[in-house]
Order: structure tokens, then sequence, then C-alpha cells
């Protein structure tokens, strides 16, 4: 008897995809669904909620789950993120574990690893940034990480030049049972519009701002209305940051950086709404949020039990 699945045969599962902080979870995800997602930046715990992305195919569907990466946290917020993260693992049919090919393994890696032995989802090893090291690296790596944990495929890949990405995804397809369709095959993320817009933003002081500016910030859309003409999308954003000297750096000289920032998430905003947009953006005081509770659950964060 052929027990074969026929290709008429529908498949679906949810994906999580953990790893330490900048190790490329973010750029993986938006390359593989085709769509920015979930923000990218060179700089660390860029990912602060759960980003279901979807993708879907004609052999079926695959909904991800981008973790803020796990790391040691110093503050409430750092606390909230990482335990987004780990209990991820318990809710998934498969765990993408992604590692830096150009970074020895850190204590970080390693507390992921315990992590994972304490779960029985499967777990694939993604080794991303390929590109980045000479070919004669990668088995060194592979070796390495297979004497810790006995994964269920270890697969190389750069998920910024896109190599390797699609035999990922059909190795996660392979792995994956038959299932129901659970998102429209058209839709890619379960974010309302407001939260991706937010996401952009913050994404484009992330690219413009350094030092201690990057993690001191939160972003609400205040409101989104469209223009008599029907063609005009007016959208209203607060940026909070924690000390008036924010603010200021935020604000730039004769509000050149903040009109920077503008432009730019203008632009992202027009391609993902295929509207005309019109984007005001205030800046807030909220000293020390990320250790206020309320303030928290305010931006969208809270912890799940």
């Amino acid at each position: 008897m052929d027990n074969r699945k026929t290709k008429s045969s529908f498949k679906s599962g949810f994906v999580s995809i953990v790893g330490r902080p900048n190790v490329g979870k973010s750029t993986l995800l938006n390359h593989i669904v085709g769509q920015k997602i979930a923000i990218m930046s060179n700089k660390p715990q860029t990912t602060r909620n759960k980003i279901t992305a979807v993708y879907t195919t004609e052999e079926g569907q695959i909904i991800f789950l981008d973790t803020p990466g796990i790391h040691k946290p110093k503050s409430k917020l750092g606390d909230y993120m990482v335990s987004v993260a780990e209990n991820t693992l318990n809710e998934v049919d498969l765990v993408l574990f992604v590692i830096d090919a150009a970074e020895k393994r850190g204590a970080g890696d390693e507390y992921i690893i315990d992590r994972l032995k304490q779960v029985k989802t499967p777990v694939f090893l993604v080794i991303n940034k390929i590109d980045k090291v000479h070919p004669e690296a990668l088995l060194p790596i592979i070796d390495e990480y297979r004497q810790l944990y006995d994964f269920k495929a270890i697969i190389p890949i750069s998920a910024m030049e896109g190599n390797n990405t699609s035999s990922l995804v059909q190795a996660i397809f392979d792995e994956m049972e038959e299932g129901p369709m659970f998102y429209p095959a058209d839709q890619v993320t379960d974010h309302p519009e407001r939260f991706v817009m937010a996401e952009l933003i913050r994404e484009k002081v992330l690219h413009l701002t350094r030092e201690e500016i990057p993690h001191s910030i939160a972003v609400t859309i205040e409101e989104v209305k469209r223009g008599e003409n029907g063609k005009t999308l007016y959208i209203y954003a607060a940026i909070y940051v924690e000390r008036d000297s924010q603010k200021g750096i935020l604000i730039g000289e004769k509000g050149k950086m903040l009109k920077e920032i503008g432009k730019r998430a203008r632009m992202d905003i027009e391609r993902l709404m295929g509207d005309k947009v019109f984007l005001e953006l205030w800046i807030k005081v909220k000293k020390d949020w990320r250790n206020q509770e309320r303030m928290l659950r305010n931006f969208g964060f809270y912890n799940e039990e």
C-alpha cells in the first residue's frame, strides 16, 4: 500500500524562529514572505513582539512567529521580550534556531539550546550569514552544534542573499502534516495595519540614531483617516522617549532628523498601503517607560500566561 500523500494534500503548521539578537531572524522572515513584515536593523533586540507572518503556496501554509532575540534582560521590557520568545517553543510545530555563521558560539546560544532540550518540538538549526564565511568553515560549525543537540535538520543559508532559503522552506513543508488553511492565501500577517505602520516608523529611528536612543523609543499610531478625495491617508503618530535629551536628538537641528524619519517611514507606508500618505510625527517624553508596567501595557506589551 502506498502511504505517500497525494499532491492535492495541503500542509500547514506553525514555526517559531528563535536565536540570539541580531542573527538575521527578521531578515529571513521578510525574505521568505517577500514583504517587509518584521522591521530590520543592525541593532540588537529590534523585535519586541511575536510577529506572525504567513507564507502560502499550493503545497501549504506556514505561519511564522518571529520572536524577540533571547538575551539577558535589563528592564521589565527585556523580561517581557525574553518570556515571549521562550513561551513560543511549546506552541508551535517546528522551531528554527538561527545562528550567525560569522559569530562564535556564546553563552546566549548555549542558553537557548538548554531551553530547547526542555521541549519536545522538533528543531532545525539554521546557520545564517554563510556569505560572510569561507565554505570550509561550515563543517566545524555543523559538527560543533551537532554534538550539543539532536537537530532534525541543519541548513546553512544567507537570508540577505537568498542562498538556500528555498531549500529551507521545502524542508519545513516536508516536516509539516496535512492541515487546514488558517489564513486567506493573500494574507501575509495577522497584525493590524496600525501595528505595521508603527513598526516601520520605529525602524527608521533605529536606522538613523545611535547609542541609547533605539531601545528607549516606542511608537503609537494616534489617528488614521482618509482624506476627502479618498486617495490620501492622513496618519498621526507619536514617538515616545524616556528623556528630554532624547527628544532633542530625534527632532534634530532645525527639525532635520524628525523630517528624515518621517520621509523614510512615509515611503514604506505608501508601499504597504498602496495610497498616498501624509504622515505627521510628534515626540513625547515618558520617563523610564520601559520599567513601568502600565506604560508597557499601553504600548501593547503584556505578560502572556
